[in-house]
């Protein structure tokens, strides 16, 4: 009996391996080729992602309004679950039609689209809380301002105000805005908002598609990452989501190079080295946070024992990752290291007076009202939360202490641990923060991440030991041995659940921006219904009918 890294169980009959094994795929031959199976996943991923904000466009309502709002949430999650309840029937249909042929298919397309449909669904919120309004979050005022004015100059040919701002995103605002908005990057950003929260659930299920199948992919991998989804600056986030797992796979990738040919061993080097300079343009911080945890992964995992040939494959791989990573962003990292060591952040933050050791939740830079914080726990002022996550570490790394997977996201947690107390240290001397709070985000991912793989190996094992039994009994399927039920059962259950969860997150983040003044996020679309149109209207829904160039700043007082 083998079981894969995909949870794919191969049954051997007793006796040894004489007779013919009964393989149980992830997805039955015959339906075509991994990467065509794959492309389909992204076309569906991506167009569900569609689906909400294109049905939110045509609703009829005054955003600024509570009940609205409400109403607005609620018309979106019923579009969510009827929608996520065809796919998820759909597979309950492959299951008893033609013997079960379709159900693995079935199953793919419905992980991918649940995936899409719940980014679509943050989307769709922000389509409601900026219904009336053609400026994006915040319209020109803190961080939306200077990204539009510098995503403006990029695209004219002018230097931007930082040049240690990440290029991506201001090239990208900057050609959307010429394509698509007759140059107008304010406009333009309001879209590239929208669609950007949309791409978040496809682009993490994608990525962890390259090590988990379908629906681990989306229940371990994708359903932490909705804990992060930001729809006013999407692509620091989704930067997060998709880095984690693409170093990981590049270890595991690492791991198996001393044994691979030559070709598709620099070829796939190569093509890690070029995504990871991308993501690398569109936001650094998480490999400043990462770097030490992936050095320990990648030096525990090099292929030390496979001779000198494999030790030159290994070489060879890290070198043609090296190389395209430079290609692709090498003279944005060369400003980093020159410039970016006397770019000082002097802005503290809320987080910045609390105790550096939470980072369970994030207020973010406008908490609103806020009691005792932070909150206090059961065990030593430590919640059920922090105790949990913690035992999760351990048990993880007891579970898959020799899997690349579980080991390299431990040490990211743990990398982006030591470098948050070691910048928090030293406020005081240097009275600079650089944006250390911001490693809450990668602690709770990971953290998250470590608890879904201890259910991932968990059910891995239990799996194992149900062929087993099965194997020993002679028993061909059904309840064998355990008294589980079988995979498809499993498959449909988790969709459903998945389908509840992702829905009430996407509800939940999608509230974060529903417009009211005060001082959280609510405050930057509020402010974007108060700001006078290019064309020197105001927004159909401005309270009163009136509008300002800067919109209504009166939120400032409740911080003050």
């Amino acid at each position: 009996m083998t079981v894969s890294t995909e949870g794919t169980v191969t049954v051997l009959p007793p006796g040894g391996p004489a007779a013919p094994a009964r393989p149980i795929p992830a997805v039955r031959r015959g339906l075509g080729s991994r990467g065509t199976l794959l492309l389909l996943e992204a076309a569906v991923a991506f167009g569900a992602a569609l689906v909400l904000p294109l049905l939110a466009v045509r609703f009829r309502l005054d955003p600024l309004d509570r009940i609205a709002q409400v109403s607005g949430l609620a018309a979106i999650q019923l579009r969510f679950a009827l929608v996520g309840l065809l796919f998820i029937a759909a597979v309950a249909l492959a299951m008893r039609l033609r013997g079960g042929r379709h159900f693995d298919l079935a199953a793919r397309i419905a992980a991918a689209a649940l995936a899409g449909l719940a980014s679509g669904f943050v989307a769709a919120g922000a389509v409601v809380a900026l219904h009336g309004t053609p400026w994006p979050m915040f319209g020109l005022n803190g961080d939306s301002g200077r990204i539009v004015e510098w995503a403006h100059a990029v695209a004219n040919g002018r230097p931007s105000g930082s040049p240690v701002y990440p290029p991506a995103p201001l090239y990208t605002l900057g050609y959307y805005a010429e394509w698509f908005r007759g140059g107008n990057t304010a406009y333009a950003f309001k879209d590239l908002q929208i669609l950007g929260a949309a791409a978040f659930g496809p682009l993490v299920y994608l990525c962890w598609r390259m090590l988990l199948g379908p629906v681990r992919a989306l229940a371990f991998g994708v359903a932490p990452a909705f804990a992060l989804i930001d729809a006013y600056k999407p692509y620091s986030q989704t930067v997060l989501v998709v880095l984690v797992p693409v170093l990981v796979a590049m270890v595991v990738s690492l791991s198996r190079s001393g044994t691979q040919a030559w070709r598709p061993l620099l070829l796939k080097g190569a093509g890690f080295g070029a995504l990871l300079g991308v993501l690398f343009l569109t936001y650094s911080g998480w490999f400043l946070w990462s770097a030490a945890g992936v050095l320990f992964a990648a030096l525990l995992y090099f292929p030390w024992r496979t001779g000198r040939l494999g030790r030159l494959k290994g070489a060879a791989f890290l070198g043609a990752s090296l190389a395209a990573f430079l290609v692709v962003a090498g003279r944005y990292l060369a400003v980093m290291l020159t410039e970016g060591q006397t770019t000082k952040d002097y802005n503290f933050r809320f987080d910045n007076f609390t105790d550096p050791a939470y980072y369970l939740m994030w207020r973010t830079d406008m908490p609103g009202k806020v009691g005792e914080w932070p909150p206090p726990g059961e065990y030593g002022g430590v919640g059920l939360f922090a105790l949990v996550t913690f035992v999760c570490l351990g048990a993880a790394i007891w579970l898959g202490i020799r899997r690349p997977m579980v080991v390299t996201v431990a040490a990211m947690f743990i990398s982006a641990w030591v470098m948050r107390m070691y910048i928090a240290s030293h406020m005081y001397e240097t009275q600079t923060v650089q944006l250390y709070t911001r490693t809450n985000n990668q602690l709770l991912y990971c953290g998250l991440l470590l608890c879904a793989l201890v259910v991932h190996l968990a059910s891995q094992r239990m799996g194992a030991r149900r062929a087993e039994s099965a194997a020993g009994s002679e028993t061909v399927s059904g309840t064998a041995g355990t008294g589980f039920p079988g995979r498809e059962g499993a498959v449909i259950g988790a969709l459903c659940a998945l389908l509840l969860l992702l829905g009430t997150v996407s509800s939940s983040m999608a509230d974060r921006y529903m417009p009211a003044k005060e001082n959280t996020y609510r405050i930057l679309p509020w402010v974007s219904h108060t700001i006078t149109e290019q064309d020197g209207g105001c927004p159909k829904y401005a309270p009163g009918g009136t509008c300002s160039k800067d919109g209504d700043q009166s939120w400032l007082s409740f911080i003050r």
